[in-house]
C-alpha cells in the first residue's frame, strides 16, 4: 500500500539537506534516519546549494525595501501634517484662535 503524501516544513528540509552536505552519513543512512527517500534528500541538497546565495542577500533586499517604505511614510506624514495645519488655520479664521464659536 502506498504511503500518504507528506508535506515537510522548510526547517526540516534544511536540516536534512545540511546533514547531507556534512557527508558524515550515506544517503541510505540519512533516508532511514529522517524517514524520507534518498532521491528527496538529493533534491533538497541541490536546492540548498543553488539558493544559498539568496539567503545571504535577502537582508540587503529587505533593507532596501524598508528604506523605500519609510520614505513613503515620511511623505505621507508630511502631507497629513500640512493638511491638518491648513484646516486648523481655517477653523481659527472662522471660530477664533480657541476653536470655539
Amino acid at each position: 500500500m502506498r504511503r500518504k503524501r507528506r508535506n515537510h516544513k522548510s526547517s526540516f528540509k534544511a536540516k536534512v539537506a545540511l546533514a547531507a552536505l556534512k557527508g558524515d552519513k550515506t544517503l541510505a543512512e540519512l533516508a532511514e534516519q529522517f524517514d524520507v527517500h534518498p532521491n528527496q534528500i538529493t533534491e533538497w541538497k541541490r536546492q540548498l546549494l543553488e539558493n544559498a546565495d539568496q539567503i545571504f542577500g535577502q537582508s540587503q533586499r529587505q533593507a532596501e525595501g524598508n528604506e523605500h517604505k519609510i520614505k513613503e511614510l515620511h511623505a505621507k506624514i508630511g502631507q497629513l501634517t500640512m493638511e491638518r495645519d491648513f484646516l486648523e488655520s481655517g477653523l481659527e479664521r472662522i471660530h477664533g484662535p480657541t476653536g470655539k464659536g
